[in-house]
């Protein structure tokens, strides 16, 4: 006896595994007139390629291409329950940027990552908005990235974030670090908050042990909890390319995560270490609020956060008064920090 067919389904689409083409399409098109706003002359391809085009400028004489690739972290978490989406796409740009520049090297192009389990192009929109805008203050040009739809993968309303960043400097001109000297100071400019790194702890110190949420006024802050952790990471390539271009630095180091305790020896030659002078620089409230709450060991404050200075310059004593001079016209709160000694590359304080 022939059996009956089995009942015909009806078809599945990708949009049933929950990813809109149409959407992701929309998107595309909302985003892609904030990265023409940054091309610059360099520029050849247009957004929604496979690969995007640079052509380097012909009055390098030997230049040297200058790479890095970073997040947000958890910074990200805030933003979320915040829902500000515009800050943080600044945040990766600035960092990205910030890395190349320790070696001297002026930003040409930028491409970001950004997944989601849903995508929300209202949401998409804000983010790349933000990174656009940062790409035309540093002078580099957002051409291209991806948008990534990932049901299931992860939580509803959160995305990842990332950034590829290309620079270019010429040869001789490279920062290694290698003239570095006992006798250098040591130059610190300021930092805008917690800028992207050690948001694990803080909100751990503020959201758990503190129990406050974003919205809570701090007395101690004299701002809002949320509304100080969202302050954007601040880029110094506007301030530090006419120096740059003096030759008047030895040395850069920017301080994300590790803070100053990490990050200050990776530029050091053998032979030479750090001293730098507690209390020779303003720590802004925020860092010590959180070190109160969790009584948190001044050496694990400074191998965390950035403790008020986000980059630290290494100048010869002979150029130090020149450098300070270009820091201020530039627009730049400057504080001798330390210098160099004779020592096993690390970071000694006093």
């Amino acid at each position: 006896m022939a059996q009956d067919p089995e009942p015909k389904t009806a078809p599945v689409t990708y949009a049933d595994a929950g990813v809109n083409i149409d959407r992701a399409n929309k998107t595309k098109q909302r985003i892609k007139y904030l990265a023409h706003k940054t091309f610059t002359k360099g520029v050849l391809s247009e957004i929604g390629g496979f690969g995007g085009l640079f052509s380097m400028n012909k009055k390098y004489l030997d230049p040297v291409l200058v790479s890095s690739v970073d997040g947000v972290g958890t910074k990200l978490k805030v933003a979320f329950e915040m829902k500000v989406h515009h800050t943080v796409g600044a945040d990766l740009v600035n960092h990205c940027v910030n890395d190349i520049v320790v070696q001297g090297a002026a930003p040409l192009f930028f491409m970001d990552y950004l997944a989601t389990g849903k995508l929300e192009p209202e949401v998409a929109e804000k983010v790349v908005e933000g990174i656009a805008e940062a790409c035309k203050h540093n002078g580099c040009a957002l051409i291209g990235g991806e948008t990534a739809e990932m049901p299931g993968f992860y939580p509803e309303g959160e995305y990842d974030l990332a950034g590829f960043i290309v620079g270019v400097v010429e040869r001789e001109r490279i920062i290694t670090g290698k003239t570095i000297e006992a006798g250098d100071v040591i130059l610190g400019l300021p930092s805008n908050g917690l800028h992207t790194n050690g948001y694990s702890l803080a909100r751990k110190l503020l959201f758990e042990v503190a129990h406050y949420s974003p919205e809570t006024y701090v007395n101690e802050v004299k701002n809002k909890i949320g509304n100080e952790l969202m302050r954007s990471h601040k880029s110094y390539w506007p301030s530090l390319k006419k120096i740059i271009n003096a030759d008047c630095i030895a040395g850069l180091a920017h301080i994300t995560g590790g803070g100053i305790t990490e990050n200050l020896p990776r530029v050091l030659p053998r032979g030479t270490a750090a001293v730098i002078g507690l209390g020779s620089w303003p720590v802004q409230p925020i860092f010590e609020h959180l070190q109160k709450l969790g009584d948190v060991p001044k050496e694990e404050m400074l191998r965390t956060f950035n403790m008020g200075l986000g980059m630290l310059l290494i100048v010869p004593a002979n150029k130090f008064k020149k450098a300070q001079m270009l820091l201020e016209r530039a627009g730049e709160k400057v504080y001798t920090v330390g210098r160099i000694v004779k020592g096993d590359r690390k970071v000694l304080y006093s």
